[in-house]
């Protein structure tokens, strides 16, 4: 399909037509007066890195790439809706690209409702590469993939159990099951801060290296992972060690797991690493 534009033609390639082109082993490379849409220039630009950068980028390199990405941030939005964490516009979604930029969800729109168009992209400093302004806690998220290399993904949601604790002042520091000791370790409760601020970065800086969730004081919870789905079922597991220990410290405060027993769990999440 063909467009005149003065004495010049503008000739459009479609999603479809790329994607068609790649899986048949063609050549991706446009003429100058190629028109595309904004989203199939950024992954035939940014997709992954390598040689076939290009045709990864487009969806035929493996599962990293952003436009699998972009599909997987929309389907965890929709998730941590179903589940109550992200309310109306709340929470923000994250993943570090393997070019070192950043997939972020957009600022003020629900979680619930988003499409792989509708995810921004920005630096490792926060500023714009393509769509729109991306969610004003972007700096928290920066945070961890600044200091943490293991980290490739960030949730931030309101969990309503484990944000009312962290309203109330109370970590996730107990050894009351198993699971909460392999899977989150101690859930520290970082100061009250601003949120969209530095004072957010300021507040969880010194806990971000050791932990994989932190509770914001008044404000929620963050996890990461070396992947989204992990980052997700961080999230989940917060919100159930949230449950539990609410139930136990109605019934008295729980019996804690022997020191020498949680010692042994502790070693298994040594083993599985810092972001498994």
């Amino acid at each position: 399909m063909t467009e005149e534009t003065g004495k010049n033609k503008k000739v459009f390639f479609s999603d479809w037509e790329l994607k068609r082109r790649v899986a048949g082993g063609k050549d991706v490379r446009l003429p100058d007066n190629a028109i595309i849409s904004p989203l199939s220039r950024d992954w035939l630009e940014y997709g992954t890195q390598g040689e076939n950068r290009r045709s990864q980028a487009v969806g035929c390199g493996g599962a990293r790439t952003e436009v699998a990405l972009r599909i997987k941030i929309a389907e965890i939005g929709r998730r941590l809706y179903s589940l109550g964490f992200v309310p109306a516009t709340d929470g923000n979604i994250s993943v570090r690209l393997a070019d070192g930029l950043v997939l972020i969800t957009p600022s003020g729109l629900a979680k619930g409702g988003l499409t792989p168009e509708d995810i921004t992209k920005t630096d490792m400093e926060g500023r714009l590469i393509s769509g729109k302004k991306p969610s004003s806690e972007y700096l928290l998220h920066l945070c961890f993939y600044k200091r943490r290399p293991d980290v490739m993904a960030v949730i931030h949601a309101h969990p309503p159990l484990a944000t009312g604790l962290a309203s109330a002042g109370m970590a996730l520091d107990k050894p009351l099951t198993s699971e909460m000791v392999i899977t989150l370790g101690k859930v520290p409760l970082a100061e009250y801060a601003t949120p969209g601020t530095t004072e957010v970065t300021d507040s969880i800086s010194g806990l971000v290296k050791e932990h994989n969730a932190i509770m914001l004081a008044n404000h929620g919870v963050v996890t990461c992972g070396r992947d989204l789905e992990t980052a997700f079922h961080r999230m989940e597991t917060v919100e159930q060690a949230a449950k539990i220990t609410l139930v136990a410290e109605h019934l008295g405060g729980g019996t804690l797991i022997p020191p020498d027993k949680v010692k042994k769990l502790e070693e298994i999440r040594r083993r599985l690493g810092p972001a498994a």
